[in-house]
């Protein structure tokens, strides 16, 4: 059994994956604009992750925006038969860096076919709608129109699956009634916990659920807890954070993102990191710590 292989596996579409993926929002710039520092390590970060049994990639056409996409085509085309990419749609970035809805059905036949370009892909396996309707989470809000105009194009042939992010249950049983939703991703994490329920409903359903943000994102996680616990298990805590997420429950893809090679390994050793009942009863109190 591989590294990885301990982790597990889960159902994403029709492709069974491990459930410690890679993120690749890191590889673009400072604030996921423009280039990246050091171009040739983004690409060696990306070709440890495969030959290290990585199968499952999250990307975006709007890091960057194309930079990231651009760094993974050059890095691993032509791509394994057993590699799953998965990419968003739904937003684009203005000149000043921010991030803008992109829900037209214009815009979203164009975002797709970015995609597909810049990965050099002619089928993407999973695209995930993200709602726009609040940049910082899931805000109610119709997705009838934008999700139907993304099927469309999946049963054109140029999408294989499809996915929500940033959204509410609400939405999803709205999507559903339009077609497969095979991933749900929204913000998740020892801190951040408002999908607990989701979670639980979605797993019931086979449904993948993969937490943007694992280690807070633009705030990494700080909690002398989460040290604490860290320490008596000789582990970093931001490993810790994804084993508590690993074992939190079986739907759940992790997709933590670097842009340095050994930071990419300290994320994958978390495979072999078990943690005790204690342990994830006194991690399970983050939150609620935090919350008072």
């Amino acid at each position: 059994m591989s590294n990885l292989e301990k982790s597990g596996t889960f159902t994403l579409g029709d492709r069974t994956v491990k459930r410690l993926g890679y993120g690749a929002m890191q590889l673009a710039g400072k604030g996921v604009f423009g280039p990246p520092k050091d171009r040739a390590e983004a690409v060696a970060v990306l070709r440890e992750a495969v030959e290290s049994g990585v199968d499952h990639i999250d990307t975006s056409d709007f890091y960057g925006p194309h930079v990231t996409n651009q760094i993974i085509r050059e890095a691993l085309h032509p791509y394994a038969d057993d590699l799953v990419i998965v990419t968003k749609i739904g937003a684009t970035r203005g000149a000043d860096a921010s991030w803008n809805p992109a829900f037209s059905r214009d815009a979203l036949t164009r975002a797709v076919h970015d995609n597909l370009d810049n990965l050099g892909l002619d089928v993407i396996e999973v695209v995930n709608l993200r709602a726009m309707f609040d940049v910082h989470g899931p805000a109610e809000g119709s997705l009838e129109e934008p999700l139907t105009a993304l099927a469309e194009l999946q049963r054109q042939g140029l999408v294989k699956h499809i996915g929500l992010s940033n959204v509410t249950a609400k939405q999803i049983a709205e999507g559903r009634k339009i077609t497969e939703i095979v991933c749900v991703q929204n913000q998740y994490n020892l801190a951040h916990r408002e999908d607990d329920a989701l979670i639980e409903q979605l797993a019931s359903e086979g449904t993948a659920y993969v937490p943007f943000f694992p280690l807070g994102g633009f705030s990494p996680l700080q909690s002398s807890t989460l040290s604490e616990v860290a320490a008596t298990l000789g582990a970093t805590p931001l490993q810790v954070a994804l084993a508590w997420l690993l074992q939190r429950a079986p739907n759940i893809l992790l997709i933590p993102g670097t842009s340095s090679r050994g930071h990419l390994r300290e994320n994958l050793a978390v495979a072999d990191l078990v943690l005790p009942v204690d342990a994830i009863a006194r991690l399970d109190g983050v939150a609620a710590a935090k919350a008072a």
